[in-house]
């Protein structure tokens, strides 16, 4: 089992203490570092900045939206960073959602699907740089001669020769779509609120895209890379309560009431009527009373804690599910030793 260590995105203010984590993290084993983002903080600056100072972990985004730029200009971002980290970079991608991608990009979430599968074939394209970037569209046409297009556009290779012509892409994906395209079109699949106990109905969802004509990628040479808390603690239950606010801000706040994507994941797990009960809670401004009204096993069904050898267990639970990377969010430097010292040695 690999670790990733999950930097997130800011909340309103850098994190303070980001090098020392990432200093360690190195130093500890840790595989790879990612950054996310949202609507503040982007994922790509940081990792140049805090990657500059490391010399063999792994650099990756989880997950840059897709909305946020075109498929051109994230696989400049890409190309790089991953010549500034001697081809150090994971591509992590996603579709946020429709509040975000609406309300903040000013772009339409519809067709999801077709809009991740023609951007990472831009992508690829750019990358490959066999011949000048050209594409049909519908999402991403390029040159584009729609509506105000003055009709000169060219189609361009990248100045810049790509480090490597095939930088991994992972996907970040949720729903049975999502996760069989994320097998047929990328190299991993970031998985949010991963259970070993649906890995039956995972594996059908990713052999369904490993089927399919001119899949990049088998079972075998696939990374899953499962967003997994870790905690070493002989205070089991006090870690899962501190566990459910977040647990029903997720469930209950993210997304709008009718489309919420987490919300949809926790319904899949057979949580529904307390996905219900938190959401109307969570809306209604009592927020106290959604937490307390999730259920234990609906927080450790997703994360590992317990004492040294409970923690063991649970990671090689998830390892025999198929996970090849736990990514865990550690709050100071004495975490992530603790956390290799137990999973890695």
């Amino acid at each position: 089992m690999k670790l990733g260590l999950q930097l997130g995105y800011w909340g309103a203010q850098p994190p303070s203490n980001a090098p020392e984590l990432v200093a360690a993290a190195e130093a500890e084993g840790f595989d790879a570092v990612f950054a996310a983002e949202s609507w503040g903080s982007d994922a790509f600056t940081p990792l140049a900045w805090w990657g500059s100072s490391t010399e063999r972990v792994r650099l990756g985004t989880s997950v840059v939206q897709i909305s946020a730029r075109t498929p051109t200009s994230c696989a400049m971002h890409a190309l790089t960073l991953d010549h500034l980290s001697g081809g150090r970079h994971i591509l992590g991608l996603g579709v946020s959602g429709p509040q975000v991608v609406e309300g903040w990009y000013g772009q339409p979430f519809a067709k999801p699907l077709a809009r991740t599968r023609e951007y990472v074939d831009v992508i690829r394209k750019v990358l490959a740089r066999e011949a000048p970037v050209t594409g049909d569209g519908p999402h991403f046409p390029l040159p584009y001669a729609g509506t105000g297009s003055t009709g000169l556009g060219k189609p361009l290779k990248p100045i810049t020769h790509p480090l490597r012509s095939d930088i991994p892409i992972w996907i970040g994906a949720e729903g049975p779509k999502n996760v069989a395209l994320t097998a047929e079109i990328a190299d991993g699949w970031l998985a949010i609120y991963y259970t070993p106990r649906l890995a039956p109905m995972y594996d059908e969802w990713l052999d369904e895209g490993f089927a399919r004509p001119g899949a990049r990628r088998t079972r075998e040479d696939f990374e899953i890379a499962a967003t997994c808390q870790v905690v070493i603690t002989d205070d089991r239950a006090g870690t899962i309560a501190a566990m459910k606010p977040v647990t029903a801000l997720y469930v209950g706040g993210m997304g709008a009431p009718e489309l919420n994507f987490h919300a949809q994941v926790y319904r899949r797990m057979g949580y529904e009527a307390v996905v219900d009960e938190v959401t109307a809670l969570f809306r209604a401004g009592r927020k106290d009373e959604a937490a307390a009204a999730i259920p234990d096993e609906m927080v450790t069904e997703t994360m590992i804690a317990g004492n040294a050898d409970e923690v063991r267990e649970g990671v090689k639970r998830w390892e025999e599910a198929g996970v090849t990377m736990l990514l865990v969010g550690c709050r100071d430097v004495d975490q992530v030793r603790t956390i290799a010292g137990v999973v890695l040695r």
